[in-house]
């Protein structure tokens, strides 16, 4: 996969927080600016708006809706949106679907539904109808360890045949399972995971959707191109030092640290929403050793 119209949202994503402002409320202008930020000085292709890391299990559809066009306004001239519809309710999904393609989305994120743990013919279903409700592209998203099911070879294979579903961002862990899709469709890769950027690019993958990237972006974005024309040794070179970070935001739940390195940089940010809580300050000590270690001090 080496053409641009296999990469359907180019090479590099960044699944972008949700700011809040002190009231709690959504913060449509900081979105707007860390958009901004995330675009021009992170170097990112598009952003993931309302996805988990925008804490969209508790954000209302208004919100979610309220999000996405800020974010379009900000940079939706010079980079694509995609929106997270992801919910465990296939009518829900659909709703969210046609919601963000109204509110000037490019392209959608949707996780497998979570929770209820359907088969995989209900997969193929949830996914068809959703992909079928809009024009936009659909990325499919395969995290089992959130979701609870997996999307297995056979079901991403079916799927890959839907004209509008154009790739997954990747978050199982499996370079097999992802060489088995690859081998038999075309269908566009993206790691889910930071730290398996380089390990998927390796085998056909063609970006990442990241976390960390809110801080790391621009040298991943390096690593990326450098192992597009050939460099392999700079990719890994860029990987291993990007490492302390790809993991360290994981230390806890990842939007915590993230908002907490934000506000650390005078980036808009705010609090996060209970069940989740804001990060101590022993974690936000460890951020800062993560990112000097990874030369990135905040």
């Amino acid at each position: 996969m080496t053409n641009n119209a296999q990469r359907p949202f180019g090479r590099l994503l960044t699944a972008m927080v949700t700011p809040f402002g002190a009231d709690g409320a959504v913060d449509a202008d900081g979105a707007a600016r860390l958009a901004a930020y995330l675009v021009d000085e992170q170097r990112n292709d598009a952003l993931v708006v309302n996805g988990t890391t925008g804490e969209s299990p508790t954000t209302t559809d208004a919100e979610k809706e309220a999000v996405i066009r800020a974010v379009v306004e900000a940079v939706g001239d010079r980079a694509q949106v995609v929106a997270g519809v992801g919910t465990f309710s296939t009518h829900h999904t659909v709703e969210l679907a046609r919601s963000a393609e109204k509110a000037g989305a490019h392209g959608l994120l949707v996780v497998s539904p979570y929770y209820n743990k359907p088969p995989q013919a209900g997969l193929v279903k949830h996914f068809t109808m959703v992909a079928d409700a809009v024009d936009l592209p659909v990325l499919l998203y395969d995290i089992p360890h959130r979701t609870g099911v997996a999307i297995s070879t056979e079901t991403m294979v079916n799927l890959a045949g839907h004209p509008r579903i154009v790739g997954v961002k990747d978050a199982k862990g499996d370079l097999a399972a992802a060489s088995w899709v690859m081998r038999r469709a075309e269908f566009a890769y993206y790691s889910g995971d930071d730290a398996a950027t380089l390990p998927l690019l390796s085998i056909g993958g063609v970006g990442v959707v990241g976390t960390s990237t809110h801080f790391t972006g621009a040298a991943t974005k390096d690593l990326i191109e450098a192992y597009g024309r050939g460099d392999v040794t700079e990719a890994r070179r860029l990987h291993l030092a990007l490492l302390p970070l790809y993991t360290g935001i994981f230390r806890t739940q990842g939007t915590i640290l993230v908002k907490a390195g934000l506000a650390a940089r005078g980036l808009p940010a705010g609090s996060v929403r209970p069940p989740l809580v804001d990060a101590t300050e022993a974690e936000l000590a460890q951020l800062r050793i993560d990112c000097a270690d990874a030369g990135l001090p905040l």
